[in-house]
């Protein structure tokens, strides 16, 4: 494709303007660690909100999604719609915890909830598993995105793209900390909707799509289904009813954690307020489930007409890398109906998607491998600027890893996998460590030697020629580890008693689970409601998926069945207001 003058003052426009964010808040990341990794915990709900969408939308995004549509229809998304269930236990069950935790990152709370060097071991550990291994995986994988969208669009090669992408967020990332990456968030959210709105339109126009009408006539029924073809069992099981029974609470996997975790803990800890952490987890779920998939989807199903096979793509774009045609590059090739002007924006929107993702990765894993193992293990108690300063210079490693890692990965689907079977059988632990004073560091330490034990032995299998289905191989993992670590919980010392009872006063999490530390040492129990958290988390789930669904049903014209859509999600609304009312009123008594 070729850009015109006006394209690149546009891409050259939208970079000059998130420089500015950085330069201005400079200075006050440079204070001292809480402002470069956490904001100084000022950060209001609504700003919070919108970096957690702008870090889940990035250039592998897209592909992501039209890898999936392409192999399985729309119904294929559930493998990552399912993980909204666990997205809003965190906002009803968990947001509020982790802000009176006061902790400066997730893995700080090791050593805040357990006790010994087991706790230490499990906080230094993973540190460099999530912050050097889990972390550069995942920007590799939108590095290999943003590389082949540059290859279709730009015509560059993999190595141009990533040099010259690694300088723009080494500067982001290395000098404004958690609040330019907030701002810059917020601004670089904007351009990247317009641009996928705009790529949707488009694709839309195309004569031989012939609009929405025409589109759907030309599409098999299974293809633009929201649920799968449960005559076929196998891709059921393994698209639908393991996610939405199974995945969304076993797994973990970064931005959808389980409890909360990784970056999206880090706004939490950001926020001003419990009021905030919980405000701004909820729109971010709203946004990052009902307010982005379609343009994406319905640029995937456009590709079907388009690009029906991968050589289609091939012969469209001749001098595209063979190496990099997949299901994943139908959507950069759809850009190419984007007309000059759209498709400067379309450009700056996707580096702009790419950059926000990138830098909170490099901020996040900075944070990690600086304050949980280096200050904490390696060189403790120096001034904070040297730790600022160390965060800075290992985000131009992280970059560097990350970078020379996208050689080796295939698609953004392959990267997916390979995190959740990672993750498989770990998400439970973090769900109830919260809530049951049992839970301990051997507990964690078990999970993950076990899920990653059994992920290895499968990816062998797979590299062998003996490959195991995805979603068997998930299930298996997760059945091990979940028998793994609570046969180690049993069997291994509790917590020290000491340490339960100041993580409860601090904390005070709700329910029976507490119920024996609280009567040993004479504390009240929490104001907080389980129950009314499980009816929030129900009407939060209802919310949402009304707004996913109702959107769906009128862009397929099934006006009755997005009617139905519509009250659902009027009542949910209603009923979330009147919820959170009681929640805030149940946190002042508490606070009095």
């Amino acid at each position: 494709m070729h850009l015109t003058l006006l394209d690149w003052i546009i891409v050259i426009a939208s970079i000059s303007i998130c420089f500015l964010p950085p330069l201005i808040l400079s200075r006050r990341a440079g204070k001292n660690t809480a402002e470069f990794f956490t904001s100084g915990r000022a950060a209001p709900w609504w700003l919070i909100g919108v970096s957690m969408v702008a870090t889940t939308f990035s250039t592998d995004t897209p592909n992501l999604v039209t890898n999936i549509v392409r192999n399985n229809g729309v119904a294929g998304n559930w493998v990552w719609w399912a993980f909204l269930l666990t997205g809003m236990m965190t906002v009803f069950f968990y947001a509020r915890l982790w802000r009176r935790s006061q902790v400066l990152t997730d893995l700080e709370f090791y050593e805040l909830r357990y006790s010994g060097k087991p706790a230490s071991f499990v906080r230094g550990f993973r540190a460099i598993y999530l912050g050097l291994f889990f972390n550069c995986v995942i920007m590799a994988s939108v590095n290999l995105a943003a590389a082949k969208i540059a290859n279709v669009l730009l015509g560059w090669p993999m190595t141009r793209t990533l040099i010259i992408c690694s300088i723009i967020n080494i500067i982001f990332a290395a000098t404004a900390g958690l609040w330019g990456v907030l701002v810059v968030d917020l601004i670089q959210f904007g351009i990247a909707m317009t641009g996928a709105f705009s790529a949707a339109i488009f694709a839309l126009k195309q004569p031989e799509i012939g609009g929405l009408s025409g589109l759907f006539q030309k599409l098999d029924p299974k293809t633009i289904g929201l649920l799968p073809d449960f005559g076929n069992w196998t891709v059921a099981l393994s698209i639908f009813i393991i996610p939405v029974a199974i995945q969304w609470w076993s797994v973990w996997y970064p931005g959808a954690e389980p409890g909360g975790g990784s970056y999206i803990a880090q706004r939490m800890l950001a926020a001003k307020s419990e009021k905030d952490a919980l405000y701004g987890t909820l729109f971010f779920n709203a946004a990052h489930y009902a307010l982005r998939p379609w343009p994406w989807i319905l640029v995937a199903l456009c590709s079907f007409i388009i690009y029906p096979n991968l050589s289609d793509i091939q012969k469209a774009f001749p001098n595209v890398d063979p190496r990099l045609i997949g299901n994943d590059m139908a959507y950069p090739a759809m850009l190419k109906f984007l007309p000059h002007g759209f498709l400067g924006i379309m450009v700056a929107g996707l580096l702009a998607a790419y950059v926000s993702t990138l830098v909170t990765h490099l901020n996040w894993g900075s944070s990690y491998v600086v304050h949980d193992f280096y200050r904490r293990f390696i060189h403790p108690g120096a001034d904070e600027k040297h730790y600022v300063a160390a965060g800075r210079v290992m985000t131009v490693i992280l970059m560097i890893l990350a970078s020379l890692l996208t050689f080796v990965l295939e698609s953004a689907k392959a990267s997916f996998d390979l995190m959740l079977s990672i993750g498989a059988g770990t998400g439970l632990i973090y769900l109830l460590r919260w809530f049951w004073w049992r839970i301990n560091a051997w507990t964690e330490i078990a999970a993950m030697a076990s899920s990653f034990s059994v992920a290895v032995y499968f990816f062998i299998r797979g590299k062998t020629g003996h490959p195991v289905p995805q979603h068997i191989s998930l299930v298996v993992t997760i059945a091990f580890t979940t028998v793994v670590w609570l046969i180690v919980t049993y069997l291994t010392k509790p917590v020290d008693k000491e340490k339960l009872i100041s993580f409860y006063k601090l904390v005070k999490p709700a329910g029976p689970g507490w119920k024996k530390i609280r009567q040993e040492a004479g504390l009240e129990p929490s104001a907080d409601s389980l129950t009314l958290s499980f009816v929030g988390w129900v009407t939060g789930c209802l919310f949402v998926y009304s707004a996913l669904f109702g959107a769906g049903a009128y862009i397929y014209g099934r006006i009755p069945l997005g009617i139905f859509w519509s009250v659902l999600f009027a009542v949910s609304t209603f009923v979330l207001i009147k919820i959170m009312g009681k929640i805030w009123a149940g946190a002042k008594s508490q606070a009095d």
